[in-house]
């Protein structure tokens, strides 16, 4: 599968893992998502980061207004969710980044 395609699917899925969002309730704003290796360094990003690949993405959640920014009950219940979209789907909450979310690409997550 080429780059593109694996790409044009990372956007599909986020479709719908934002309409999951919506459904149970959650609220999800952009944080980060395609950067350029400049910024990946500015912002401490891994050297090798799906970001830089268009495959990741960060979202901040809200539950009955609360930010959540560690581990929670709605972000282990997205996460699920996220991983069961596709046999690429990676979730950061595996590692500790809870609001991360992305497609392997060549090894990385």
């Amino acid at each position: 599968m080429s780059k593109s395609d694996l790409q044009w699917e990372f956007v599909q899925c986020q479709a719908i893992f934002i309409q999951y969002a919506l459904m149970r309730g959650y609220k999800l704003t952009e944080e980060r998502g395609s950067v350029s290796e400049a910024a990946n360094a500015a912002d401490g990003g891994h050297p090798n980061s799906c970001h830089l690949h268009k495959l990741a993405k960060d979202y901040n959640l809200f539950v009955t207004d609360d930010y959540i920014t560690g581990d929670h009950p709605a972000w282990q219940d997205l996460g699920t969710f996220w991983q069961s979209l596709h046999p690429k789907a990676r979730w950061g909450g595996d590692w500790g980044d809870f609001n991360h979310i992305s497609f392997e690409w060549n090894g990385i997550k």
